[in-house]
């Protein structure tokens, strides 16, 4: 009796595109782009300004819809038609700009435009346990209230609370753009502390980076991007920041980590997180 291949008895990925494309008039956007995105773990999605990585997340996000290309999500074929079917399905983004209000709470802020209610009135106090639920749940220690404003709060704080709200809704797949950019040494770490609990928490992660430091102290994987097509994507244990530096650079890389312009799957078996 023949045993099944344990990659065959692994779900499917959380999120898979293969051969996104997207113009803008006469500019090519995207141009062939392939990710794949597994539950529990980080993935990098690295690239110089230009490569198409807003495009893609926003592509993702239901923000701009794909020209042509397949997105697949936990192993069926979806089309992402605006922001609130990517909410529906459980995927959630964390932009540069965190979209934070500064002149309502951590609790308000977590629930913007998603308020409960208990008739006409907001429910306040299920609002405010289940942010703090969803807070200890990440571990989240550093935030004194959370009934503080958050013109109070600390940059790493601010990146805190957007990231809390985006898991707050049973997401599966959340996306982080840049969460660290504006973050002092510290606060850095505390950022990457908590995305790495999210990925150990279950949930798909994918990491928008310029920083090669945090890329390779907390992805499992990352997908690289050149000039709107997918240079390679490879498990972070079986490269070095010379070679993602390469692939970001030219688009390929002298001892080759991956084909060019083709997504490589990610293997179940290799722990991709290193601080080499």
């Amino acid at each position: 009796m023949t045993t099944p291949a344990q990659s065959d008895l692994a779900p499917p990925p959380t999120l898979e595109v293969r051969g996104g494309r997207k113009n803008f008039g006469a500019v090519h956007a995207l141009r062939g782009v392939d990710i794949v995105a597994r539950a529990g773990e980080v993935t990098a999605l690295v690239g110089d300004n230009g490569a198409g990585k807003s495009t893609l997340i926003k592509c993702i996000a239901g923000i701009f819809p794909f020209d042509a290309g397949e997105v697949r999500y936990e192993g069926e074929t979806v089309h992402i038609s605006d922001p609130g079917a990517a909410n529906d399905i459980g995927i959630e983004v964390v932009y540069q700009d965190l979209a934070l209000c500064d002149n309502l709470d951590i609790v308000h802020n977590m629930f913007l435009g998603r308020e409960l209610r208990k008739g006409f009135r907001l429910d306040e106090a299920a609002m405010e346990t289940r942010a703090a639920e969803v807070l200890a749940s990440l571990s989240v220690r550093t935030v004194r209230s959370i009934r503080q404003h958050v013109a109070s709060l600390s940059g790493g704080q601010r990146q805190t609370v957007a990231i809390a709200r985006a898991v707050l809704w049973n997401s599966k797949l959340v996306i982080l753009d840049e969460p660290t950019a504006a973050l002092g040494v510290a606060q850095t770490e505390q950022v990457l502390q908590l995305v790495r609990r999210l990925a150990d928490a279950g949930l798909a992660v994918v990491l928008v980076s310029h920083n090669m430091n945090d890329v390779f102290e907390v992805a499992d994987s990352i997908s690289v991007l050149y000039l709107g097509q997918t240079a390679a994507q490879v498990r972070t244990a079986d490269t070095s920041r010379a070679e993602v530096i390469e692939l970001i650079t030219s688009g390929s890389a002298v001892a080759p980590v991956g084909a060019p312009g083709t997504a490589q799957p990610a293997t179940d078996n290799a722990n991709g997180s290193t601080t080499a």
